[in-house]
Formats: C-alpha cells, structure tokens, sequence
C-alpha cells in the first residue's frame, strides 16, 4: 500500500480517452449478462437558468426499493460535448446483479448535457467542486425514484470523475455511506505545480470529507506515476477526520499498458471487485450476487 472559469483552457483531465470513450468495448472476460438501461435528462437547476444532464440508469427488475450506485465518468482529451455518453456497461451490470441500480451522469457540457464545461483554469480544488454540482443534481432526481433506496447510496468516480467524487465527499447528503476513487485527478501540464495543486485540492476535500473512501491506484498510470498517488492519499488522510478518517487506499500493481484504464476495462473486474465488495461490507452495505 502506497499512500470560476476560463472555458477556453485546453485541460488534460485525467482521463485516457481508450477508457472514457471505448469503455464498452475494452477486451476481458465478462460472464454477467448485460443489464437493460434507460437514458433520462435530469434537471440541474440554476440562478438564471436551468439546464438538462443526459444520464444512464441500470436497475434490477423488480420495483425495488434499490441501494442506489452513481458512477461519475472521466473526460477525453478534446471538446467534452463530442465525448460520448458513458455507460460502463460490464461494470453496471456487476453492481446490477449484486441488487444495486445505477446511474451514470454526463456532466454539465458532456456529451448531451446542456451547458458548457467549467474547467476551473489551474484551480483544482474548484474544479472538482464544479463538477460535483452535477452529483447533487443526479441524486436529488434519483432519491425520488420509487425504486431508489435514498437511505443507502455509493458514489464511485474514475478519473476526473474520482476527483469529481472526492469533491462531492465534502458534501454532507443524507443517505450517501461512501465514496470509491479510482485514479482521480486532474493533470494539466500547462499550469505551474500541477501535482502539487491536485495533492493541495486533496488535502482541502479531506479536511471536509464527510464518508468512507476507498482509493484504487496503480504503479503503471500514465497519468499518475508513482508516488504520485501516495501523496494524494497522504495528503486527504492527513486532513481527515470522523468518518472520513476510514480512508483505505489499494495499490493493484501493474495493470495491462496503463493501469489508469482499470475500472473502464471489463479485464480489470477480477481486480477491484473484491476490494469494493470489502468496502461495501464495511459500510454496512451488501455485496453478494442476487439468485
């Protein structure tokens, strides 16, 4: 274990764009039968207007009430509104068929989304902040679902997503146990101390943070080479207190050519199931596959 707003800004979100735009199509087995899913625009309210966020949602059948799983994608390099809709379809489906329905946002200016993206220039800690606006207005269409358990909710992000998740954890909702990074962050080469600006927003969310994290990162990211994700998490535990001290991070090694794609390949479910089944247990959650 190893521990607003220039809209102009060409950022490298911390995202690579094999994961965030060929996610469905990333090699490895799968056994779990793909899940039906819905598209829905959710709401986002504003002061001066209100815009639409284009969502996917998974649920097993039934009426539920459903624990309720949101996975907050990462970014391709390029224009986010050409990025296409995030589905995470081998990964839906495991949490499908373990109870969960699921939902995956494309934030504001993604994809279909309204609006356009907040890149935050070399603020990272807003940036984060920014997006996780957009998880508050998922959950608070989610939560009056007939079929949502609003009393027993994940979040989980990858990428810039996991930043995004980080983020949101500063924000105390009523239901929400935990949140799962994987391989957050931001990197934009062009700004002064680039790392030592993400390991800061870290330390600022940690000192806020509000649930449970598990942190997944591994020794071959393209992104976050080694020790860099150490000192994200060194930097956010250091901060943490109350629930948020339960903070666990796993380093899974080596993982294909770019350990930053494990979440979005179905190759890397065998990896990091068993340490999210472990965390949902710990927070009192359910894990095992439904008959």
């Amino acid at each position: 274990m190893r521990g607003i707003h220039r809209l102009a800004l060409v950022v490298m979100l911390a995202a690579m764009a094999s994961a965030a735009l060929a996610q469905d199509a990333a090699p490895g087995p799968s056994s779990t039968p793909r899940p039906a899913e819905q598209v829905v625009m959710i709401p986002k309210p504003g002061m001066i207007f209100s815009l639409e966020l284009e969502a996917t949602v998974f649920k097993p059948s039934g009426e539920g009430p459903f624990p309720l799983v949101v996975i907050n994608h990462g970014k391709a390099l390029g224009k986010p509104a050409f990025q296409g809709r995030a589905r995470y379809l081998a990964q839906s489906a495991e949490f499908v068929r373990r109870g969960y329905a699921v939902v995956v946002p494309m934030r504001q200016g993604f994809s279909k989304s309204g609006g356009a993206y907040i890149g935050g220039g070399c603020n990272v800690e807003s940036n984060g902040l920014v997006q996780a606006e957009d998880v508050v207005a998922t959950l608070d269409y989610m939560v009056r679902q007939s079929y949502v358990d609003k009393s027993r909710i994940v979040v989980i992000g990858q990428s810039h997503g996991g930043l995004t998740t980080m983020a949101f954890g500063t924000i105390a909702y009523p239901g929400v146990l935990g949140v799962i990074n994987f391989a957050g962050g931001l990197r934009d080469e062009s700004c002064n101390r680039w790392e030592f600006n993400l390991e800061d927003a870290f330390a600022d969310y940690g000192k806020r943070a509000h649930y449970p994290s598990l942190w997944l990162y591994g020794d071959n990211d393209s992104y976050w080479p080694q020790p860099l994700p150490e000192k994200f998490f060194a930097a956010y535990r250091a901060q943490a207190h109350g629930a948020a001290a339960n903070a666990r991070m796993v380093d899974y090694g080596t993982f294909a050519r770019d350990s930053h794609a494990l979440f979005g390949s179905r190759a890397g479910l065998p990896i990091w199931l068993p340490e999210v089944a472990r965390f949902f247990k710990e927070i009192g959650l359910p894990f095992d596959p439904q008959p």
